[in-house]
């Protein structure tokens, strides 16, 4: 009996085992199947699922016709994993069948497979040690090279390394425009855009990554009846600029001529359409190769048409003219004393150029008369002379799509002199794209415009087109002669008599104006270094374009007109013949007034000369007159010798 009950017990606890474990095993499956049924789910789901990503492609640049500025093009790289090359013999095999293969350096390489393990530090400072998990082997391997390099390297079956293809920026015109345009790079797969239009539109020209998620075998083949999602990856868009390639490769062609030909430091050409605010082209030396970094210095990768102003000097004196016309102040014909050169204000002397004695207001633009010009601001007044200036844009962002942009230097600590300065392009500076949008307004007729480096944005995916609007404000003049008045004026200029008989084109009527600024040094205006422009635009009764060009520390002449305004021409003469525009007037007529007009100068410089001489002559003969009157006087009174005063006195 005792065995028997022995054998029940243990029959009963073996029972009570076995109930117990049944309820924890149920337990455990419905803790497995119901409570953390989605969790497992999803881990479960994540060891058979695979991700992919699919990178689109970073919209291109093309000039305002469509031909490509900046593209794409398809390269390879070679990166490792060091984490997953686990002993140093397979590090050291890796290592020499790369270096046979790629050629670059085994035991560089082999030291960057080799090192497991890198310090990072977190967003709150601290610094912790974690695995290695990429590393550059190879870069921008030509597509073509590079699939014999990945067939080998996948023969090969190596553990850790992985063959990408990505695509790389190019630039198939070199130079050409390449400060505009600004470049890219790469940090593991990912494009920086670190200048020009290429960062200002980065966002427009961003790619997005399209993804597919499949369920997969243990080998990695996608199952057919597992689960599929895609996301399509999306293209960046296209940019359309406003630039028409031809022109731009004259601007670049003649400012290399105009940095041999002065051994300028910098030199700059500005084009652009005055009535939409559309920059046609545009060039600065120096400048860089995108496709060439070993070009690339911080200088040399700057916009200083944008980021970099400069005193302006005469090219200024337009713009309180017109002011002064536009407000009834002064007509064409008011004439000024320019006190023959040197005129003291505030206790501050003043110089032209040369002496000039009364001219008129035509003249004084003509001519470029610092005083002539002081005067009519006086009379326009200090309230007149800051609204006309900011009314012409100074002072105020162009609106140009790159950073960073000046405002320049405008009336920041004004003294009693600035209301004769600021008018010559002293103790004020501006950008080549503020002087060039100024002189938009001047040439359309006086409304402001915004300016344009973009046309138009294209979705490459559906075609579909954005336009960049033109914003053109209302008009600045009040009497709608002014416009007709500055520009007869400022086409004097160019004329025989002017200070840029060299920017003249044959046939055209060319209106402009001349600058030749001092640049201070160390506070103080230098007498060896010199801005020296042209800026102006033709035809001058119709305009196609407005051009600025600008050669800064030009080495020997330093005169704007002699300077720049030979290359002012040559670049509006070939941009004309290329936009067809018809001449002014024909060849034949403009050789005789040009002619007439040399004729008349020659007239009158001879009637001065003579007047200059019969006034001499009389200078001369009235000093004789004053010496002889001098000579009779002094031998009356010279006491008489002692001989005649003895007889004198018998």
């Amino acid at each position: 009996m005792t065995g028997y009950r022995s054998i029940g017990i243990r029959i009963k606890v073996a029972c009570w085992l076995f109930g117990l474990l049944f309820v924890l095993l149920v337990y455990h499956l419905y803790t497995v199947q119901i409570l953390r049924h989605e969790e497992l789910f999803s881990k479960a789901k994540a060891k058979y699922t695979i991700e992919k990503e699919y990178d689109g492609i970073r919209g291109e640049i093309f000039d305002y016709d469509g031909n490509l500025l900046v593209g794409n093009t398809p390269y390879g790289c070679v990166i490792g994993d060091p984490s997953a090359i686990t002993s140093e013999k397979e590090c050291r095999e890796t290592a020499a069948f790369l270096a046979r293969e790629l050629s670059v350096d085994e035991d560089r390489l082999f030291r960057q497979l080799n090192r497991k393990k890198t310090i990072v530090t977190e967003k709150d400072g601290t610094k912790k040690v974690v695995e290695r998990r990429y590393v550059l082997i190879d870069n921008y391997i030509e597509f073509n090279k590079f699939e014999r390099h990945r067939l080998n390297i996948m023969k090969a079956n190596l553990r850790g390394i992985k063959c990408l293809v990505n695509m790389k920026r190019t630039y198939p015109k070199n130079e050409m425009l390449s400060n505009i345009l600004g470049f890219t790079n790469i940090d593991r797969d990912r494009v920086i855009a670190r200048s020009g239009l290429e960062k200002f539109y980065d966002r427009n020209m961003s790619s997005v990554a399209g993804k597919m998620k499949y369920e997969r075998s243990r080998d990695g083949i996608p199952l057919s009846f597992g689960e599929v999602s895609k996301k399509k990856e999306h293209d960046g868009y296209n940019l359309y600029l406003t630039i028409r390639e031809p022109i731009q490769a004259i601007l670049e062609e003649e400012i290399d001529k105009l940095m041999e030909s002065t051994k300028a430091v910098r030199a700059y050409a500005v084009m652009a359409d005055p009535y939409t605010g559309d920059i046609l082209a545009v060039a600065q030396r120096p400048t860089f190769n995108p496709n060439d970094r070993s070009t690339l210095k911080e200088f040399t990768s700057r916009n200083p048409i944008a980021e970099m102003a400069f005193e302006p000097g005469s090219i200024m004196k337009p713009f309180p003219v017109a002011g002064a016309l536009d407000r009834g102040v002064v007509t064409p014909e008011t004439r000024f004393d320019c006190e023959h050169g040197r005129w003291f204000y505030a206790g501050k002397l003043l110089r032209d150029s040369h002496p000039m004695g009364v001219l008129t207001v035509s003249e004084i633009i003509q001519q470029s008369s610092n005083i002539g010009t002081a005067k009519i601001a006086i009379e326009l007044g200090e309230p007149n002379l800051r609204k006309t200036l900011e009314g012409f844009g100074f002072g105020q962002k162009t609106g140009a799509p790159l950073r960073p942009e000046t405002i320049g230097l405008f009336y920041k600590n004004p003294t009693k002199i600035s209301i004769t300065r600021y008018p010559i392009g002293q103790g004020i500076s501006a950008s080549p794209l503020q002087i060039v949008r100024a002189y938009c307004i001047l040439a359309n007729g006086g409304h402001s415009v915004q300016l344009r480096f973009v046309d138009r944005i294209q979705n490459p995916d559906t075609g579909e087109v954005q336009k960049v609007p033109v914003q053109r404000g209302q008009a600045l003049f009040r009497n709608p002669s002014t416009h007709r008045e500055i520009v007869d004026m400022m086409k004097r200029v160019t004329e025989p008599g002017g200070t840029a008989k060299n920017a003249a084109i044959r046939g055209y009527h060319v209106a402009g104006k001349t600058g030749t600024a001092q640049k201070a040094v160390n506070g103080v205006y230098s007498h060896e270094k010199y801005t020296a422009s042209f800026v102006g635009f033709v035809p001058a009764d119709n305009p196609r374009f407005v051009l600025l060009v600008t050669a800064d520390e030009p080495q020997g002449a330093y005169y704007g007109g002699a300077v720049s305004g030979p290359y002012f021409k040559s670049i509006a003469e070939r941009t004309l013949k290329y936009l067809h525009v018809p001449p002014d007037v024909n060849f034949e007529t403009y050789d005789a007034n040009l002619k007439l007009a040399e004729q008349k100068i020659l007239d009158e410089k001879k009637r001065l000369w003579a007047r200059e001489r019969e006034e001499k002559e009389q200078r001369q003969l009235k000093s004789a007159e004053r010496t002889a009157d001098a000579g009779r006087s002094y031998s009356s009174s010279k006491p008489l010798p002692q001989k005649q005063q003895k007889k004198k006195r018998l």
